[in-house]
């Protein structure tokens, strides 16, 4: 006997429960009505519990004393960290002296020649001009110290790079290994890199050297496994076809095929490469990082903008130049290496004239001073602009207000929150963004700094970032809504753009030290501009990549400019808009974390007194919970569907 069912009706939700983000947070508030009361009941003073803080000083202190009572007898060090550590310094060394060896006019004209191969005339006569200007300024020996200690740190970041790439590349267990470190990694300040190196080698070279290898292998690392997967398929099915062996399909195909990803990963593994190797001045790297770090220990803005000068001609010399070379086409193989051979030869005649005649040393008679006169001229800025400008009152005022009125009641209304409630905030914002991983990551990241013992120099820390990212927010989407809407506005960004992020973030600090003095607002102003030209291109990509038809859809229907824009132009672009915020917030925590060198305090400092006074166990938890606060500050802002797409 047949019998007949009917399905059971579906209970309704109602209206504001079909959102997944309002479920989410009831979810959230389920399970917040429930721990809270139990979490109070434990721990009712508010601030981080005592019993939860583990005390890493006592074992740190103990292992970095046992690592340099051992450094000169321990077998591992002996055999091991030693030969690491004296091949570093003979590698620098070696570079070094055939920098010197070449003499400013062999190193001026290799580096024009090898301008002029790779983009042409013009890039020439800027990269001479570039070196010229470096030897004018007095900084010539520092520039050849940081080329030195450049040179080394890229070849070993590109070899590890490369066969870290290959491994991605060719195998998909170890692609999806890979891929969750590297994506932590490139989302780490650069300081964060520099105290482990240091209880290992100690300070100096090596130190700075491998800390640079470590922070710029994985761009490498990431497109040339992207290069090697994306190779043309069918190419690869007519190599197969011919019989080749996995070892020529690599070399005679997937390689080449990955020629533009390769260069890309040069050009970003070079660039992070300075930025780190600058930096590591901190810890002995020495050169011209070293003459920044120098002189803005001392307030002295000129010394610091001569050095910094160099910097920005080297950044910038190099990233045209190896973009061009991703840009270049092949060519005929046999005039490449004709017109190369002629290069080099015509380099070598310049270094040998040059040594001919005793001019290898920059001339100190052709050397000029600049750091007298923007002294003066900060001298000046100091008694007409820092203070008392009628109707705008002055730069210091801006700053003292900015920090009074913003810094200090955000500070303040972090630490005052009870420790639950800025943990269940954190998963507030993260699980509507991602999913329950993400907010959990984000979540234990915030609270191992609670566990390190650094949760209120965490949360003035992350003041200090909320504040940047909001500044720079605004400003990076308002600039970036007026280049999507006008080319004009975009042809007169793109250059100021190029060259801002071409400079490492050590430079942003001597502009707002002369316009601002030292504190945490010259802090904040050096992440905002270092953050802005990331949120202003990737805003503008992303609203230019608006669907046309739906644009055309709204202006067929009458809809104004601000209409289309506030209507159909920012919903469309919210995935490069989360892109732009996610950017923006780990580039200002980079800077935010440096500024502790111009009095922004919190972490920073921490990891900078660590460091000077060589008490490594206040830098190496400062270094933790920075690492923990940028693994936090990246699942907060990372979209779910941006998750799923990296790697693919």
């Amino acid at each position: 006997m047949a019998t007949l069912t009917t399905p059971a009706p579906r209970v309704a939700l109602p209206g504001v429960l079909k959102h997944q983000a309002v479920r989410k947070l009831l979810m959230l508030a389920l399970a917040a009505a429930i721990l809270v009361p139990l979490a109070n009941a434990q721990w009712a003073s508010g601030t981080w519990p005592h019993a939860l803080t583990v005390d890493l000083t006592k074992p740190l202190t103990s292992a970095s004393d046992w690592i340099i009572d051992n450094r000169d007898s321990h077998p591992l060090f002996l055999y091991f960290f030693g030969y690491l550590s004296n091949g570093v310094v003979l590698s620098v060394r070696a570079v070094y002296l055939v920098l010197l060896g070449a003499g400013w006019a062999g190193v001026t004209a290799a580096g024009a020649l090898v301008a002029w191969r790779v983009a042409g005339v013009r890039l020439a006569l800027g990269t001479a001009a570039a070196f010229l200007a470096c030897g004018l300024l007095g900084m010539w020996v520092p520039t050849m110290q940081t080329l030195a200690l450049m040179i080394v740190a890229v070849l070993v970041s590109v070899v590890v790079g490369v066969l870290l790439g290959l491994a991605g590349g060719l195998s998909e267990r170890l692609d999806r290994g890979l891929r969750p470190v590297l994506d932590t990694m490139q989302v780490l300040p650069a300081f964060a890199y520099l105290l482990p190196v240091v209880l290992v080698f100690g300070i100096g070279v090596p130190a700075a050297v491998l800390a640079t290898v470590v922070y710029a292998a994985p761009p490498m690392a990431r497109l040339t496994a992207l290069g090697l997967r994306g190779a043309d398929k069918e190419v690869l099915e007519a190599v197969d076809s011919l019989g080749a062996t996995a070892r020529q399909r690599l070399l005679t195909a997937r390689i080449p095929l990955a020629r533009k990803e390769l260069l890309l990963g040069l050009n970003q593994t070079i660039m992070m490469a300075l930025g780190m190797a600058v930096i590591a001045s901190v810890i002995g790297a020495g050169g011209l990082g070293d003459r920044v770090y120098q002189a803005l220990a001392s307030v002295d803005v000129g010394a610091a903008l001569a050095a910094g000068i160099p910097i920005v001609l080297l950044a910038v010399v190099l990233d045209r130049v190896t973009a061009a070379a991703g840009r270049a086409g092949d060519g005929e193989p046999g005039s490449h290496r004709a017109a190369w051979a002629y290069a080099a030869v015509a380099a070598v005649a310049v270094a040998l004239a040059g040594r001919a005649v005793g001019r290898l040393d920059w001339p100190d008679a052709w050397t000029v001073n600049i750091a007298a006169t923007v002294n003066d001229a900060v001298d000046w800025m100091t008694d007409h602009l820092y203070s008392g400008v009628p109707v705008i009152g002055g730069t210091a005022d801006w700053a003292g207000h900015f920090t009074t009125w913003i810094l200090d009641p955000l500070r303040a209304g972090l630490q005052g929150l009870p420790w639950w409630a800025v943990l269940l905030l954190v998963a507030a914002i993260a699980w509507p963004i991602g999913t329950w991983r993400t907010a959990l990551t984000a979540v234990l990241a915030l609270a191992a700094t609670g566990v390190l013992g650094v949760w209120e120099p965490s949360l003035d820390t992350l003041s200090q970032v909320l504040a940047a990212v909001a500044v720079t927010l605004v400003i990076g989407f308002a600039t970036g809504i007026a280049a999507a809407r006008s080319d004009r506005v975009e042809q007169l960004l793109r250059p100021v753009l190029d060259v801002f992020q071409t400079m490492p973030q050590f430079v942003y600090l001597i502009p707002v030290v002369a316009l601002f003095g030292v504190g945490r607002a010259p802090a904040v102003a050096a992440a905002v501009v270092y953050a802005l030209p990331a949120v202003v291109r990737i805003t503008t990509q992303g609203l230019r990549q608006v669907d046309p038809a739906a644009m055309e859809s709204a202006r067929s229907l009458g809809a104004t400019g601000a209409q289309q824009l506030r209507q159909v132009q920012l919903p469309l672009a919210r995935p490069a808009l989360l892109l732009a915020v996610n950017q923006g917030v780990v580039l200002v925590l980079a800077v935010v974390i440096i500024g502790g060198l111009v009095g922004g305090g919190a972490l920073g400092y921490d990891a900078v007194f660590g460091l000077a006074q060589g008490d490594l166990a206040t830098g190496l938890v400062a270094g933790a919970a920075i690492v923990c606060l940028g693994l936090m500050l990246d699942r907060v802002t990372q979209p779910a569907d941006r998750r799923v797409k990296k790697g693919a």
